[in-house]
């Protein structure tokens, strides 16, 4: 059984993890028979009402998570590389606000310590890393000096922004993924398509995760 570390950011796709997204990840790999464990921040973040837009105080990112996951969850700085067989990110906007500051500084940003250690790791064992929507941004920022090869879909400004990281991007419609097998990284734009229709989002997630569980 193939064992999954599975990162979130929240709760919503405004301020955390998209939860059509979380909840495609997670039935994709409940099919292929993985064990997953789940593993956020243990830190605040400033929460957006979703309904008004508005900002609604301060919350705990690990707290939020833990609503996608029944409350199973893990402080992310207790995620070993040597533990997994691969590693995945949902998108949502709390990847770019709560795992680094991609949101604010684009390809200047900085990345959560902890998501730095646990991308370079698995990628130092050669263990496959998925990631969807915009979260593939953190992956560009940690391993674009290695030129790998990744998707957000066909935002011109974000995939400007990934490439001065040096890492490569390609278009990918949304119900499709990018598979970088030289470096392992499988990544779909899931909803960089705003008005992306719901099982099509599943459609390039279930073929990222089948093609993520294979690879490892």
């Amino acid at each position: 059984m193939k064992k999954i570390a599975f990162v979130l950011s929240g709760c919503g796709y405004q301020d955390g993890a998209e939860i059509t997204e979380s909840v495609s990840c997670m039935i994709a790999l409940s099919e292929l028979g993985t064990d997953v464990q789940f593993f956020a921040p243990n830190s605040d973040f400033e929460s957006v009402d979703h309904l008004s837009g508005d900002k609604n105080g301060s919350r705990n990112i690990q707290s939020e998570s833990a609503r996608i996951t029944r409350g199973k969850i893990e402080d992310l700085t207790s995620l070993e590389p040597d533990n997994f067989d691969a590693l995945i990110f949902p998108g949502g906007f709390g990847a770019a606000l709560n795992l680094c500051d991609w949101a604010k500084k684009g390809s200047n940003c900085k990345v959560n310590p902890d998501v730095v250690r646990i991308i370079r790791g698995f990628n130092s064992q050669s263990k496959p890393i998925g990631a969807c929507c915009i979260s593939p941004v953190l992956l560009a920022k940690v391993l674009g000096d290695q030129e790998i090869t990744l998707t957000i879909g066909k935002d011109p400004e974000t995939a400007q922004e990934i490439q001065k990281t040096g890492a490569v991007h390609e278009y990918c419609p949304v119900d499709d993924y990018i598979t970088d097998r030289a470096n392992k990284i499988v990544t779909t734009p899931a909803y960089m398509y705003d008005d992306a229709e719901p099982h099509k989002v599943f459609q390039g997630i279930q073929g990222l995760v089948k093609e993520l569980v294979e690879m490892a």
